[in-house]
């Protein structure tokens, strides 16, 4: 058995790498805000920062990953601290896509130009979108945190909305007029859309792992492939 003292060290050490690691759901947030200002001003500059500053997200998983991996070589953890760390593994890959879909975001506003045709209906719905999705990371955070599977749970229903908004984008993409340009941008847009959507999406993953910590059991929240 691990000594008291070295026991007590270890169990400090994963606390501060479970922190470090829900600190990057904290990164992405920053990240999201900016992005959905660059898309609600298709401000280009903007959207450059948020692409350069993913180097920070990316910083953070390597530096938690490799922590948790040394845990796993040097304390040999059973049970629940196993639990505890293979979820966070997960975590921080979502994180990490999460930052992924933000730079995709960031990456195809360039592509309609500084005078782009934007319709406003639909800088509106992915403003929203995004506002949705920025409290479902929050949530998600706050849920692995209290270790709360209630919580967790309840970010299905809130992706919902995200969803919805997303589907609503596709459908006035489809609508929003013959403008050959218009059209571009309007699927330019869908794909910005569909990347935030994607990150309700890894918040909702998130939520499992904080069902797997709790209960030992993995289950996916919603089955995609046998929708009810």
């Amino acid at each position: 058995m691990m000594p008291e003292i070295a026991r007590a060290g270890y169990l400090e050490e994963l606390a501060t790498l479970e922190a470090s690691a829900l600190g990057g759901l904290d990164l992405v947030n920053v990240a999201l805000g900016r992005t959905m200002e660059a898309v609600e001003h298709q401000d280009v500059e903007l959207a450059q920062v948020v692409i350069a500053d993913d180097d920070r997200i990316d910083g953070r998983y390597l530096e938690v990953h490799q922590g948790l991996i040394t845990l796993l070589a040097t304390q040999s953890p059973v049970a629940t601290d196993l639990r505890l760390i293979s979820a966070l593994l997960h975590v921080l890959k979502g994180i990490e896509r999460m930052g992924d879909q933000c730079v995709n975001v960031c990456k195809v506003i360039p592509l309609t130009g500084n005078y782009a045709p934007v319709d406003p209906r639909m800088v509106e719905l992915i403003l929203k979108m995004g506002g949705c999705t920025r409290s479902l990371i929050v949530q998600a955070k706050r849920a692995f945190e209290e270790r709360n599977v209630e919580m967790a749970q309840d970010l299905v229903r809130r992706d919902d909305v995200v969803d919805e908004l997303n589907r609503e984008c596709f459908h006035l993409a489809l609508e929003i007029g013959e403008d050959a340009d218009r059209r571009e941008w309007g699927m330019t847009m869908l794909l910005a859309a569909r990347a935030i959507e994607r990150i309700g999406d890894n918040a909702v993953d998130i939520g499992e792992q904080v069902a797997f910590v709790v209960t030992g059991l993995f289950r996916e929240f919603e089955d995609a492939s046998h929708p009810s």
